[in-house]
């Protein structure tokens, strides 16, 4: 429980938290919207899979990050950053991003 407290006391954090409440990203999308190094950036996303807070996934050279669903710190992390100005519009960008993303997933003939 200290891991989680500790993991959402970061602003920078909250906003990661934000942007993959959603839709999965690798840790460069992730870094781009950040101006601060990709090895803090980095420091950031291993606290919150410690935490327990996302889950990551190495696809060939990147690895893709996505929040943990149906945790009891998910759950109380989307209220406040939907009524958050910040979070808000980052939760409401994400969300999108995964509904265009399953658009396109549609749109492609079966293989």
């Amino acid at each position: 429980m200290q891991m989680i407290f500790e993991a959402l006391s970061s602003p920078v954090r909250r906003k990661i938290l934000a942007y993959v409440a959603h839709h999965e990203m690798n840790a460069g999308d992730i870094a781009a919207r950040f101006d601060m190094s990709k090895p803090s950036i980095s420091q950031h996303l291993q606290l919150l899979e410690h935490a327990g807070l996302v889950a990551s996934e190495k696809r060939g050279k990147f690895v893709y990050y996505k929040q943990v669903p149906d945790t009891l710190a998910s759950t109380l992390t989307g209220f406040v950053q939907d009524v958050c100005p910040i979070g808000g519009p980052i939760r409401r960008e994400s969300a999108e991003l995964a509904r265009k993303a399953k658009a396109g997933e549609a749109d492609k003939p079966a293989e």
